[in-house]
């Protein structure tokens, strides 16, 4: 594209002018608020600790961009909506985005290229990958100032086509297509992200499941011996390994349970009872019951909440295994148990909003990293509006909406000897925001 940039575009002409745009505009930037996310970054430090966590085989006789400048440039740009290495050719010299990666903008020298970039991601070893695994968790056990009382951690996956040669794409006849299917595991109750796993395109095992809660709940006891933990998950994730691993380290549990006869047959009488409501009334009928249950593959009975629900259409049952010492029934599935779809927002906002399912390098351990790359952009974007949106009308939004108002914005940039300055449009819409947003992250890097 670049032989075409020294060529004008042609507009309609408006009262008898002629209009044309061009590429010349200079020290220009569109994503002026990539400095907030700076900001943000200068609060939580998670690609600070990536870059520590990566070790350079490269011959530092000819770097010229270090770890922590790549991860920037390439952490920044995904969450600004530039989720492809490609970009980063065009976007190396946008002073906005040097000035992110604490480089000026004008004088100093520009980010790195594609190639460099990709070679980057593409190095990746498997124990850089751990412990980039490990800096997940501990970045969100740091993002509490004080223990929290309790804490839900929601796992659920998702899949991630894939369309060329990719290392362990497997055919998912759910989905009906080739794919990965990533792990995501997030804090049910606040949304921060723990960690996210990529994984072959199909579901773990209950060892597989069991090994990674297991690293994840060590790490979390270590730092808070005295929180209460639950694991909730769809029903998947209720395997006689998961049980038992809860049952044997204190972990509250709230995890789907697929229909079988012998369940069906315990929640009969309840499912007679809703069908002469539903007959007497003509209205949509829900009931809850309670019972104890005992799989052929459990060592003990568990507790057993079953979703009767009778409408026009039939009959729908669902159940749920759990150990929560809260009696009503109802309570347990409608409020605890179906609060993790707040993850399927979570997991929007990673996927769709950050499109973290960009996994399209050859190799497997370099696709792990690019998911990395995104959950850091996630967990920055989440930060960015936890912490520095607070009391704004952005303090809800997805993150598309905050990009969209608060990232891309169109800005002079300007290097003096002394200073810096973005000369931002006069007509911006959302002064009030910006202006909140500042004195918000002023305040917290005083405290």
């Amino acid at each position: 594209m670049n032989k075409y940039t020294t060529l004008p575009i042609i507009f309609n002409p408006v009262s008898g002018k002629k209009i044309q745009a061009d590429f010349d505009g200079g020290e220009i930037t569109s994503d002026a608020g990539v400095l907030f996310l700076k900001e943000a970054e200068q609060h939580v430090g998670i690609i600070k600790s990536l870059a520590g966590c990566i070790h350079d085989h490269r011959d530092q006789r000819y770097v010229t961009q270090d770890l922590k400048d790549l991860l920037c440039q390439r952490i920044y740009q995904i969450a600004s909506g530039y989720e492809d290495a490609n970009d980063c050719n065009d976007l190396r010299s946008d002073p906005a985005f040097k000035l992110a990666a604490n480089r000026l903008p004008v004088s100093e020298e520009d980010l790195a290229s594609q190639p460099t970039i990709s070679r980057f991601e593409n190095a990746a070893t498997r124990s850089d990958l751990r412990r980039i695994g490990s800096v997940f968790v501990d970045n969100f056990i740091a993002s509490y100032s004080t223990a929290p009382s309790i804490i839900i951690l929601d796992f659920d996956d998702t899949n991630d086509d894939t369309h060329g040669m990719q290392q362990l794409s497997l055919f998912n006849d759910y989905y009906d297509s080739y794919c990965y299917q990533p792990l995501h595991i997030y804090e049910g109750l606040s949304g921060k992200l723990i960690s996210s796993v990529l994984r072959p395109g199909k579901r773990p095992t209950g060892k597989q499941i069991k090994a990674i809660l297991k690293r994840i709940v060590q790490k979390i006891r270590s730092s808070w011996p005295d929180t209460i933990i639950m694991f909730r998950g769809d029903s998947h994730f209720c395997t006689p390994e998961v049980l038992q691993y809860c049952y044997d380290h204190g972990l509250l549990y709230c995890i789907g349970l697929s229909n079988n006869a012998i369940l069906k047959r315990l929640a009969e009488p309840h499912l007679e009872k809703a069908k002469v409501i539903f007959n007497q009334t003509g209205s949509k009928t829900r009931l809850y019951g309670s019972f104890s249950y005992q799989a052929g593959s459990w060592d003990r009975s568990q507790q057993i909440v079953a979703r009767i629900e009778v409408t026009e259409k039939g009959p729908s049952i669902r159940f749920v295994v759990h150990n929560l010492t809260e009696s009503d029934p109802a309570v347990i599935y409608d409020q605890i148990y179906c609060g993790r779809g707040q993850m399927e927002n979570y997991i929007k906002n990673h996927k769709l909003f950050l499109k973290s399912d960009r996994t399209s390098c050859h190799s497997f351990e370099a696709n792990q990293l690019r998911l990395f790359l995104h959950s850091a952009a996630y967990v920055l974007m989440h930060a960015l509006r936890e912490n520095i949106l607070k009391g704004t009308e952005l303090a809800q939004a997805q993150f598309d909406t905050i990009r969209l108002k608060l990232i891309k914005i169109g800005a002079k940039v300007r290097e003096m000897k002394t200073r810096i300055k973005f000369h931002l449009p006069s007509s911006f819409p959302y002064k009030s925001i910006l202006y909140k947003a500042s004195a918000i992250f002023s305040a917290i890097c005083v405290t």
